[in-house]
């Protein structure tokens, strides 16, 4: 689930960018209770099915995605990718830490009749099967994890991905994305009873984005930091070719436009790399260990 939204402002106040290394700390693990009820909520009614099915035609079109497909999707959030991949016959299971995310995507799959396995769990802790025909990382969720564990996570989709399966990773915090123009701008949006006022800081020291939301639902007023580490998009290519990727493409749209510099978005697709011409031996399973206690 993305913890930053491109969502229209119905207001929003300029304020002087805040570049800084004096930051306060939010924890490394943030994410573990950013994402309650409320915010899951706020964006649930943000993506709309549109939005959805411009990612699930990228995702399809660009991987050359046989019928029936086995997909990982991780983080899922609330399910709406895997419901779709699922919906077009692909055999789906979606990975993701939020306890509410999983329950609600479970309920509307079962509302909706879809065969999906939703799987309460560490982004960094995918089976390392090498048996899925394709991993999926949409909804701007790429950056939560530090550098160190961001390598981690890439390791692992490499574990769970078969040789010459795909990938596709959707960022919105590339260097080359948010830094021209950087202004640090307050944001307020709405969605029905709900709205969501956000404040963002840039981490020079660490090179991340530090978004302030405040929630707000009739009475109910929730303050919480979600956290972007921003890469390059040459250094995210260094991840994938390390972990074992390769024919890496970057779009900046689900139509397939090129990635260029300004671009709100990066969708980036690979393919886990083929053993070598003759080779028999057993691929390497990368084995992770998740650093949650």
């Amino acid at each position: 689930m993305s913890a930053h939204s491109s969502v229209p402002s119905s207001s929003a106040q300029s304020f002087p960018a805040q570049l800084t290394d004096q930051i306060g700390e939010p924890s490394p693990e943030w994410f573990t209770e950013f994402f309650t009820e409320l915010p899951n909520e706020f964006w649930r009614r943000v993506a709309t099915p549109e939005m959805t099915a411009a990612d699930i035609d990228f995702v399809e079109t660009r991987l050359g995605l046989a019928p029936g497909s086995r997909i990982v999707d991780v983080p899922c959030g609330s399910g709406r990718h895997s419901l779709a991949l699922a919906e077009r016959g692909h055999r789906v299971t979606g990975v993701d830490l939020s306890a509410e995310a999983i329950e609600h995507a479970r309920r509307a799959a079962a509302a909706a009749g879809t065969a999906v396995e939703f799987v309460l769990g560490d982004m960094r802790e995918i089976a390392p099967s090498g048996s899925f025909d394709a991993a999926v990382c949409l909804g701007n969720s790429f950056g939560y994890l530090t550098p160190a564990q961001t390598a981690e996570f890439v390791r692992s989709l490499a574990a769970a991905v078969r040789p010459g399966g795909g990938l596709v990773l959707d960022f919105g915090a590339t260097a080359e994305s948010v830094l021209p123009g950087f202004t640090g701008e307050a944001r307020v949006m709405r969605t029905g009873d709900i709205t969501a006022e956000a404040t963002v800081d840039y981490d020079v020291a660490r090179s991340r984005m530090l978004s302030r939301y405040r929630f707000t639902r009739g009475d109910e007023v929730l303050d919480t930091t979600a956290v972007h580490h921003v890469y390059t998009c040459g250094h995210i290519g260094d991840l994938l070719d390390a972990a074992g990727f390769t024919d890496i493409g970057r779009h900046s749209d689900p139509d397939g436009t090129p990635y260029r510099l300004g671009a709100g978005r990066l969708l980036v697709t690979a393919r886990r790399a083929l053993p070598p011409a003759g080779s028999s031996g057993p691929q390497r399973v990368v084995d992770t260990e998740s650093s949650r206690s």
